[in-house]
């Protein structure tokens, strides 16, 4: 029959437990050095027995330069690991800092309308009846700054309709008097042509006293 399981627990009898303990001590620093002979495998073994004391097996130059190179290996990774978390606290902070930005301005802004103003203090009332001066003040100034430009604006349209207007008299003027001469020719040949008209009348008059007189 196969042997059954044996539980693993603490040894209560002093005496076998040291036993044990420098057995198994001795058989672990065998297997770590014969783990890095074989393999070529940088090992490092540190035992402290029950009373304090040290054992302890580096394969490496030293047990401090091999500690050294676990450690950046083991906090490098921590850090790695750690990356994200860090990166989604510095985003909260940051929105928990805009978040009260925001309201500290939303709750000015209704302050500045006139509203809860109840829970105010003196000082902090004065302190809205400046901004509210200030504001008045920079809401006046852009008012006559913008009727200002545009004022500016309307001379212009002006000054720009009064050049179109004294080009177009001008070019009018030209073409009157380009057009002048052939106004005159026709007034002059409008006058020639009514004297035929009056000739026929008189010989038409003269026809018909001439046929009176034959009847």
């Amino acid at each position: 029959m196969g042997r059954g399981k044996v539980e693993l627990k603490r040894i209560e009898n002093k005496i076998n437990r040291q036993v044990t303990f420098a057995k198994r001590r001795n058989g672990m620093l065998k297997k770590a050095y014969e783990l890095s002979l074989l393999c070529d495998a940088e090992v490092a073994l540190i035992i402290f027995s029950s009373r304090g004391k040290l054992y302890e097996f580096c394969s490496g130059t030293s047990m401090a330069k091999t500690i050294e190179r676990y450690q950046r290996c083991s906090y490098g990774a921590l850090e790695i690991n750690h990356q994200p978390e860090i990166e989604t606290q510095k985003r909260y902070q940051e929105y928990i800092k805009l978040k009260s930005k925001v309201e500290a301005l939303q709750q000015t802004q209704r302050n500045i309308l006139g509203e809860e103003l109840e829970q105010l203090d003196i000082n902090e009332l004065e302190q809205i009846e400046r901004q509210v001066d200030s504001s008045l003040k920079t809401i006046r100034s852009n008012k006559t700054q913008h009727m200002l430009d545009q004022l500016t604006d309307l001379q212009k349209k002006e000054e720009m309709l009064l050049e179109t207007n004294n080009i177009l008299r001008n070019k009018l003027e030209e073409i009157n008097v380009t057009l002048q001469p052939t106004w005159e020719s026709r007034e002059q040949n409008a006058t020639y042509s009514d004297h035929p008209h009056q000739s026929e009348g008189y010989y038409e008059k003269a026809r018909c006293n001439r046929t009176l007189q034959i009847g």
